[in-house]
């Protein structure tokens, strides 16, 4: 999905996904967010795409968390609060750079197995485009 129109048709079938509260789609290189949707008064997707950003770097940048000393193996990281998920899928090199999807989940609402299958298919589906 190369144009603006499918990447947000895209984020929003991941809003669709049981718990979701707000997706974002960022470009690592720069630390904004290319796309969102889902509820702002949570966060500013600027803010949340700076705030991911930092976390998908600094595991992207520690050998100790992946198998290759790139870092190019890692495809999700999974942050747990007490209040909820946050799901960062990693897109890989094939949309001219890493770019990654922060989803928000709810705790309560959300089933964190199912976010994963579904952010999975959806991810590449977007690569794929």
């Amino acid at each position: 999905m190369s144009n603006l129109a499918g990447i947000e048709s895209c984020l929003a079938r991941m809003m669709a996904i049981p718990g979701a509260q707000r997706v974002t789609l960022v470009d690592c290189a720069s630390g904004l967010a290319v796309a969102a949707a889902g509820r702002e008064d949570l966060v500013d997707q600027h803010e949340d795409a700076a705030g991911a950003t930092d976390v998908v770097r600094a595991v992207l940048a520690t050998p100790a968390l992946s198998a290759t000393p790139a870092g190019d193996d890692v495809e999700e990281i999974i942050v747990c609060g007490t209040g909820g998920y946050h799901l960062l899928s990693i897109t890989g090199a094939d949309l001219d750079g890493h770019l990654f999807v922060h989803l928000l989940l709810d705790r309560e609402k959300g089933n964190l197995a199912l976010a994963r299958l579904r952010m999975s298919r959806l991810v590449q589906e977007m690569v794929d485009g």
